[in-house]
């Protein structure tokens, strides 16, 4: 476990999928004081693989097959976690046992009843050791957009509005995983932008794309705070034209508007263009290695640095009040647990340096 007076952290990546690999990449080439140390997956021979690409003068990370490997061994100070959401309540219980921070992908788990089991085994360990990796709160745009709502310089914040469009969805993917895996980051960015809880969700499903299997798409997704303030979220998982995530925040003296940083205008044979993400890790790259960077600061001094375990929960019941939404077709309360005071703050923010 690490102690305040460590210069390195060591950290085991568990999943060598498309993330693991990715944030292998990232700690072990990118990102200072942190050195990948492990590399832990089902599949071990794929664990080898992605470990080879890691290697430095101090060897090869090891290579283990389950968390429990990993946690004997002590090969690691910290984890990212990098699996399949449904394998998460067990990996980080484990680790919370263990006195193990970790960096876990979203979702914290995939229903609130499990999320909610995490949040107390945390407050019970008595640390908070979980951070959730909703990576768009390091986002230059986010972070700026942050800032103008918390300086009141444009008055009050009246209304948020999201497009979220995907390139194209997998044949398997469902109407349910557009908001577990797509919407769930507009329920956090919506949080992080108000400090607010969600109390309500609803879905609208109108005309829909020809290019579509198992999901009715686009869809239109409304939730309400606390305070009443109204956020939409247009979703749409085969727009064609590549990836995107754009806000618009209307305030009383103004409008902001964030999420085209990424796109660069071309001129050329009398035509003017932007060229479109090809997907979320491109837009969102910057994002990420401070997400990850900021983690490693941070755990080193004994804290985290953005979204936590409770926020992870918070989510999680998001979620499940929007699946039921596209099921009933009516406004979904997000019912919620009561909110333990080991969480001082209502939404866990990068700090905004």
């Amino acid at each position: 476990m690490s102690t305040p007076q460590q210069s390195e952290l060591r950290v085991a990546v568990v999943g060598a999928g498309r993330m693991g690999s990715d944030h292998v990449d990232r700690l072990a080439h990118h990102t200072l004081r942190s050195r990948v140390s492990a590399v832990v997956d089902v599949d071990r021979e794929r664990a080898a693989a992605v470990a080879a690409t890691a290697g430095d003068a101090a060897g090869e990370p090891q290579v283990f097959s389950s968390v429990d490997e990993l946690l004997t061994a002590e090969a690691a100070d910290a984890v990212v976690l990098a699996t399949p959401g449904f394998l998460h309540e067990e990996a980080l219980l484990k680790l919370l046992d263990a006195g193990i921070p970790a960096l876990c992908e979203k979702p914290l788990t995939p229903d609130p009843d499990s999320a909610l089991r995490v949040v107390e085994a945390e407050v019970a360990a008595g640390r908070q050791l979980i951070q959730v990796g909703f990576m768009r709160r390091f986002d230059a745009g986010y972070r700026r957009l942050k800032d103008a709502i918390a300086s009141g310089e444009l008055g009050e914040l009246l209304m948020l509005h999201h497009q979220h469009r995907n390139p194209e969805a997998p044949a398997e993917f469902t109407d349910e995983m557009i908001i577990h895996d797509s919407v769930v980051h507009e329920f956090d960015a919506v949080r992080y932008f108000t400090g607010e809880e969600i109390t309500d969700v609803s879905v609208r499903i109108g005309r829909t794309t020809s290019r579509t299997g198992n999901v009715r798409d686009p869809q239109l997704v409304t939730v309400q705070t606390e305070s009443g303030l109204l956020a939409t979220v247009e979703i749409f998982v085969n727009a064609q034209i590549g990836y995107q995530v754009h806000t618009q925040a209307t305030f009383e003296n103004g409008l902001v508007k964030i999420g085209e940083g990424s796109e660069v205008e071309v001129t050329t044979a009398g035509r003017t263009g932007v060229t479109v993400d090809a997907g979320f890790v491109t837009r969102f790259r910057d994002a990420y290695d401070l997400e990850v960077q900021q983690w490693v600061d941070a755990t080193l001094r004994g804290e985290i640095a953005g979204p936590s375990a409770w926020d992870g929960y918070a989510t999680a019941a998001c979620c499940a009040a929007g699946v039921a939404a596209q099921q009933s077709r009516t406004v979904e309360r997000v019912a919620l647990a009561p909110k333990p005071s080991f969480y001082a703050a209502a939404t866990g923010s990068p700090a905004l340096a």
